[in-house]
């Protein structure tokens, strides 16, 4: 078991450099700096929490590579704005889009991250047994953080007026909102069909929990 959590440990530092390496590109001559204040500030949230509470909550290498992963996507969005990733626009030619996707994409990335994440709290912190209710009360949790921050994007452009276009992202589609929503919800139904068992053994292995 220790040499198990000195591998996690090496895990959460690798995590953590590719964050750092991600964040400072991204922070290089940004398209707008107040958005790209807006796009990444979950990083500035989650990492100091994550390394405060790593040593009387330690996370499985699973979420952690997942957190990393979904920094990286914030960093890239806080770069370009979403509505201007390059990769966007090449699968907009690609396949006929009539926008760029890279929102979408970063809205369904916002469901299956955090999906595996509230999946570790629910099973480590309360009674909740593997199961339909822990499936559904994932995707309630996933579909709660989408709505939000939308919510967050709502009150920005209220406060900020045109200074938050890029961040509302919208492209001029009057159903973006709930379209986002929406991806968000099918990235948390994803990621439980396809990782639940390997985050279950993640989780066995270190014995994070109890048999009930």
């Amino acid at each position: 078991m220790t040499a198990l959590l000195k591998s996690d440990a090496r895990v959460g530092l690798a995590s953590l450099a590719v964050v750092a390496v991600g964040l400072g590109a991204s922070a290089i001559s940004p398209h707008d700096r107040f958005t790209w204040w807006l796009e990444v500030a979950p990083i500035f949230i989650a990492v100091p929490v994550m390394l405060a509470t790593r040593k009387r909550f330690p996370l499985t290498p699973l979420v952690m590579g997942l957190v990393a992963f979904h920094a990286l996507v914030l960093c890239v969005g806080g770069h370009y704005t979403y509505a201007e990733v390059p990769i966007g626009f090449w699968a907009s030619h690609a396949f006929g889009f009539t926008r760029n996707h890279y929102d979408r994409f970063g809205h369904f990335v916002q469901g299956f991250v955090p999906a595996i994440v509230a999946r570790e709290l629910l099973q480590r912190h309360t009674p909740l047994v593997r199961g339909g209710w822990l499936f559904f009360l994932v995707v309630c949790v996933c579909l709660a953080i989408s709505a939000t921050y939308e919510f967050i994007e709502w009150w920005t452009a209220l406060g900020q007026g045109a200074a938050a276009t890029d961040f509302l992202g919208t492209q001029g589609d009057p159903w973006d909102t709930q379209t986002d929503m929406f991806m968000a919800t099918i990235g948390a139904i994803v990621a439980n069909s396809t990782l639940a068992r390997a985050h279950d053994r993640h989780l066995d292995a270190r014995g994070f929990v109890a048999a009930r």
